[in-house]
């Protein structure tokens, strides 16, 4: 496929298509397709937009592939493929409001469903991992994601002080290696 707009598009679009439980059980698929299969981005610039993408409101998924467009096409590629990405919700959720009341309590639609969540719970549990895996999380850092996931789910504590919290540790963390360095004589 020559057309890089048909390729995001159509990229997009299946990843809009056949993944569900939400934005992060799309991760792992949107980083196969664009990382490992077409090489749009690295896996660090990927690691980097998932990042960036958390941090603003709107659909993960969708903030993804407005990344990648504009990195390969600018803002046609960004529209390209988002198109992509929200097609596919948008026609399902279409034909489930139009169908809703023929499929609501249908059994077999309820077990199609219990059968899902557990994949979605896989899906989610994935990215997890491979973003671990990236951020370089080891057993010295480890405490770090664990205290944010405590002081979110148990103490109440909002995502964005924990966010701003991590910015500024980065910070300071930079600052003291930056001054250890010019003590032991290192690049100034």
């Amino acid at each position: 496929m020559n057309n890089l707009y048909l390729q995001l598009f159509m990229t997009f679009m299946k990843i809009g298509a056949f993944t569900f439980g939400g934005g992060w059980a799309m991760i792992p698929i949107i980083e196969r397709e664009v990382v490992d299969k077409h090489k749009w981005i690295s896996r660090e610039e990927f690691l980097d937009q998932l990042t960036i993408t958390q941090s603003l409101p709107g659909i993960l998924a969708v903030n993804i592939a407005v990344l990648v467009g504009n990195k390969l096409r600018g803002v046609r590629g960004s529209l390209a493929a988002a198109l992509g990405t929200i097609l596919p919700s948008f026609i399902m959720i279409l034909l489930i409001a139009i169908f809703f009341t023929r499929i609501y309590n249908n059994p077999v639609v309820e077990s199609i469903f219990k059968g899902i969540r557990p994949a979605v719970v896989a899906l989610i549990v994935v990215p997890v991992i491979t973003t671990a895996k990236s951020a370089h999380i080891n057993l010295r850092t480890i405490i770090i994601p664990i205290a944010v996931t405590l002081a979110i789910s148990l103490l109440g504590f909002s995502p964005v002080y924990c966010i701003i919290l991590g910015a500024l540790g980065g910070y300071i963390y930079y600052v003291i290696s930056q001054s250890r360095t010019i003590e032991k004589g290192g690049p100034q």
